[in-house]
């Protein structure tokens, strides 16, 4: 099995696949729009950017300028869902999990990654390709969360009409955010790439410092 790692540093002043399996949440057209306020992340005010995501913004300062008026939602299509499977499938297979401490001899850095890298690259590298094929950044959101363990972790959320589905290097599925074991900390606002909110009132605008871990794909 393939494994993945993750270490996140989420601080003051700073700061991921799947493949489509029988368990996903599968496409269908016969779908309706949730009227149910859990199928989308409730937010609490902004918060503290990762330290890394900071960094990230001074070496490519374009991907954090911009915003908009209002947030995007993207109707979720069968030719939007397969988009994501297949982006989500390809960036999973292509990027071996190592370290930042192992790559860089640092502890936490946020970059597109080549052939290696953590759950943070993994996220910008989907996020870059899916922008590329005609998504809306602001509807593609780098997301902290902890995991089972109480650990760092970092997912793409993706914005839909409905609701928020995550893309993760720890799960074969893309799965509502609803229904993945995480406790969601915060998240790039859909206004602007460089703000971003807390999602967990308690958790979200501290300042602390979280370690990942070394997983096995289920």
């Amino acid at each position: 099995m393939k494994k993945t790692i993750c270490a996140l540093i989420i601080g003051a002043g700073v700061s991921v696949g799947m493949t489509a399996s029988a368990n996903a949440v599968e496409w269908s057209q016969e779908g309706e729009r949730s009227s149910h306020a859990s199928a989308y992340l409730e937010m609490y005010g902004e918060t503290t950017p990762p330290v890394g995501f900071v960094n990230f913004c001074r070496n490519y300062s374009s991907e954090c300028r911009g915003g908009s008026a209002s947030e995007t939602r993207v109707a979720l299509s069968n030719e939007r869902w397969q988009e994501l499977s297949r982006i989500n499938t390809y960036v999973n297979a292509k990027i071996e999990p190592v370290t930042d401490q192992q790559l860089y001899n640092v502890p936490e850095h946020w970059t597109y990654p080549e052939n290696s890298g953590d759950c943070e690259d993994y996220v910008l590298l989907k996020k870059y390709y899916l922008t590329e094929m005609g998504w809306p950044a602001e509807s593609l959101l780098i997301t902290v969360v902890l995991d089972e363990n109480n650990l760092g972790h970092a997912v793409l959320t993706v914005a839909t009409d409905l609701g928020d589905f995550v893309l993760d290097n720890q799960s074969l599925d893309i799965l509502p955010w609803q229904d993945t074991p995480y406790r969601y900390i915060k998240q790039q606002s859909q206004l602007h790439p460089a703000v971003w909110v807390s999602l967990d009132p308690e958790y979200g605008s501290r300042n602390s410092t979280v370690s990942g871990r070394l997983t096995t794909d289920r």
